[in-house]
């Protein structure tokens, strides 16, 4: 495994210190990452803000070279990168270089867009205009169930508008961000681009320091809180894409033969590890034994393994901490449901649990109530018309899907659900240019798209005379 340095003004260090990090399918250590010091994320935020006025002053078409230069380089090593992220995450191979593919496609896309300006009034009194200007440095916090995508979401969004940046990966899957900013140096200028790591303990370092203007993070709901305090110390701006507990919903006159392998995916993609995908599942009386059924037959005949192998569907988790708490939703299930696939964790090194579907649980249960974030899902029969009610029974409101023959009828369940996406017939389907955020305490601010971009700038008016 190569040596991994971390990126700070537009050189390759090594950390203050060391980290293992470890391979969730067999518990070994995969390489020795660097380790940021206190000292040297000030360094990196200081060179973020030195590199700020040349690069706020560049024209946003120069910016967009760079970031387009990214997407190449990113093509072109994509199997090192997919790889790479195998070893640290988990996931099998296909879904990492689907991953790193979508990480190009993401940058090709908020790369290409725009921030024109824009004349709200001109008329014989005056002449108003809107610009979007740059905030400053932001600071961008990782996730590890996909540690390259959500980079993607986030990164050519704020270089685009005239930033720079700090990226914190997750202490548990830095190097694929690690090997991506070696691959990357010097593309872009000096200064601008900055990679860190910690071992949990330099997110509230970055959150309340003075010179970081904005901070995007992804991860928990509960850590989301702690980032959102932090801020408010200097009222920086914060997009923030927090938990879920997804309701699924299956209306009465779906064919369960066609509608069961679209929600297994939605909901054990990334073995379970989605912030989006489908947590619960409230299912008609009428289909449910047969929908019950059918993805027990899916669950049995997939294959868990090492990502690495061919044929693997699913991965491990990724880290002990998640596998542990999955654990303790596998006891909930077995005390309140009936598991009628799946329910133990694998007896082999690695994190592996079994893919596992429940029913005849109800709400009060963890399983239902909670996001548990693993290859784990409840099955609730309903026999009464008051699923919307109990969909909406939640502080969460990322995701939801509906799944029914008739689109009319599904489309007026989804204009019920308290959800920042609701969709039909399917589940995780995103793109770059449809603009996404969680309601309720699933989130703060959007991501992609025009909308998305705009978070990472500072609406300037401009308020004047009418032109001679």
């Amino acid at each position: 495994m190569s040596d991994f340095n971390l990126l700070i003004d537009g050189k390759m260090v090594p950390g203050d210190m060391t980290m293992p990090v470890l391979n969730p399918a067999t518990e070994e250590v995969v390489a020795q990452c660097p380790r940021t010091s206190k000292s040297q994320l000030d360094t990196a935020v200081a060179a973020a803000k030195a590199a700020f006025p040349a690069w706020a002053a560049t024209s946003i078409e120069d910016r967009r070279k760079v970031v387009m230069k990214m997407a190449d380089v990113i093509e072109a090593n994509s199997g090192e990168l997919a790889r790479l992220l195998t070893s640290e995450q988990g996931k099998p191979l296909a879904d990492a270089t689907g991953e790193v593919l979508g990480m190009a496609a993401f940058f090709r896309y908020l790369g290409s867009l725009d921030l024109p300006m824009k004349v709200i009034e001109n008329s014989g009194d005056r002449k108003v205009e809107a610009y979007r200007r740059p905030l400053g440095v932001v600071g961008a916090i990782i996730p590890w169930n996909y540690p390259l995508l959500i980079l993607a979401f986030k990164l050519p969004s704020a270089l685009i508008a005239g930033n720079t940046l700090i990226v914190k990966p997750a202490p548990t899957t830095p190097l694929a961000s690690l090997r991506f900013a070696e691959l990357i140096k010097d593309v872009v200028p000096k200064g601008v681009l900055n990679f860190i790591t910690d071992a949990n303990d330099l997110g509230g370092e970055m959150t309340k320091h003075p010179d970081i203007r904005k901070i995007s993070f992804t991860g928990s709901t509960a850590t989301g809180q702690k980032v959102m305090a932090s801020a408010a110390q200097t009222l920086k701006r914060i997009t923030l894409e927090l938990g879920g507990n997804d309701a699924g919903i299956v209306l009465d006159d779906v064919d369960p033969k066609k509608v069961a392998p679209g929600i297994f995916e939605g909901a054990f993609q990334n073995s379970g590890q989605v912030c989006l995908a489908i947590k619960r599942l409230y299912v008609h009386e009428s289909v449910y034994d047969e929908l019950c059924d059918e993805l027990v037959a899916i669950a049995k005949s997939t294959v868990v393994d090492d990502g690495s192998k061919q044929g693997t569907k699913l991965g491990p988790l990724q880290n002990k901490m998640q596998y542990e708490k999955v654990k303790t939703f596998l006891e909930d299930a077995h005390k309140n449901g009936k598991v009628v696939a799946g329910g133990a964790a694998m007896d082999r090194p690695g994190y592996f649990i079994e893919p596992t579907i429940v029913r005849d649980i109800k709400e009060g249960s963890k399983l239902v109530d909670e996001e548990q974030f693993g290859p784990v899902l409840p099955l609730i029969n309903i026999p009464k018309d008051d699923v919307i009610r109990r969909a909406n029974a939640t502080t969460y409101g990322l995701g939801a899907s509906v799944w029914s023959s008739d689109i009319k009828r599904a489309h007026e369940v989804a204009t019920q659900l308290e959800s920042g996406t609701v969709w039909i017939n399917k589940h995780l389907d995103m793109a770059p240019n449809i603009p996404f955020g969680g309601a309720k305490q699933s989130g703060i601010g959007t991501e992609f798209a025009e909308e998305g971009l705009a978070e990472f700038t500072q609406l300037q008016i401009i308020n004047g005379p009418p032109a001679a």
